[in-house]
């Protein structure tokens, strides 16, 4: 077993599916930290394993949070990373990889993550995330996917073609999966650009639905409906106090809903997927 982890806990797992939501990546409008937020407000979780953040982080750019009481450093709390294991709503079983992306030995973090979900007989690994997309609030949210195989890919839908981004530490663990034969797909919730850097609830809970097409785990969905309502009509107002913000609007609608009439199953364009990153990283000051 990998150095890097300590295992505190075995549960008889049966066929468990490892959700992968470590923060530090892309995720534009909190999309993945929200479903995983709302998953931790309904479930009761237990410590499988902790990582070992002095090897995996530079505490530099993440550092402890110092607890004072008049003055008295009275301890620290340090930023980690987990695997926790809990039920959804149907009783079955699922895995938690949570906490911070390491900075640090991604090989052999991701080899310690495959050589745990094996352990325990994961069925599936999903990691979740979302990016900034050429597409308007006002059109029903999109999920595309990277996955092991195309067959799985296909179940969600695909960028097309090829395209070469920055890579988080979910890929390199989806790789190792390739390695070993254990199913993995990532699924990326597409937010519009401009509201990239806002708290964005339907992506998060578009997550959640994605969950439970692909890994059939289904979880408590809590107020995500309606604060998605909330924030589209907060949009609608903004958008409407601005003729240049319409005009744009309504050019990605035809353009979103030029390509659904002709081909319903066409992915976006990677060049426009690749500049709406890069340009969401750079407004983010990565």
């Amino acid at each position: 077993m990998s150095h890097l982890f300590e295992l505190f806990e075995r549960p008889d797992l049966e066929s468990p599916v490892l959700i992968m939501a470590l923060d530090g990546w892309i995720d534009a409008g909190l999309g993945a930290a929200t479903a995983l937020s709302t998953i931790l407000e309904t479930v009761e979780m237990e410590t499988v394993a902790t990582f070992d953040a002095d090897a995996l982080l530079d505490h530099r750019a993440r550092r402890p949070t110092m607890h004072l009481l008049d003055g008295v450093n009275t301890g620290l709390t340090w930023p980690t990373i987990e695997l926790r294991a809990a039920s959804d709503r149907a009783g079955n079983d699922v895995l938690f990889l949570v906490g911070a992306e390491p900075d640090h030995t991604w090989r052999a973090f991701s080899r310690g993550v495959v050589d745990l979900a094996l352990e325990f007989g994961t069925r599936l690994v999903v990691g979740l995330g979302a990016y900034p997309a050429p597409v308007p609030h006002t059109r029903p949210l999109r999920l595309v996917s990277t996955a092991t195989s195309s067959e799985l890919a296909e179940q969600v839908g695909t960028i097309g073609g090829r395209i070469d981004v920055p890579a988080g530490v979910h890929a390199a663990i989806e790789r190792r999966c390739a390695d070993v034969g254990l199913p993995a797909t990532g699924l990326w919730a597409q937010v519009p650009h401009y509201a990239a850097a806002m708290p964005y609830p339907a992506a998060g809970l578009s997550l959640l639905d994605g969950l439970a097409r692909v890994a059939d785990v289904s979880f408590d969905r809590g107020s995500l409906a309606e604060e998605a309502e909330a924030t589209r009509q907060r949009l609608d107002s903004l958008v409407a106090n601005s003729d240049e913000h319409v005009e744009l609007v309504r050019q990605l609608e035809a353009q979103v809903d030029a390509v659904e009439d002709a081909h319903p199953s066409d992915p976006v364009s990677g060049d426009e997927l690749v500049a709406e990153v890069e340009r969401f990283l750079r407004d983010q000051g990565q």
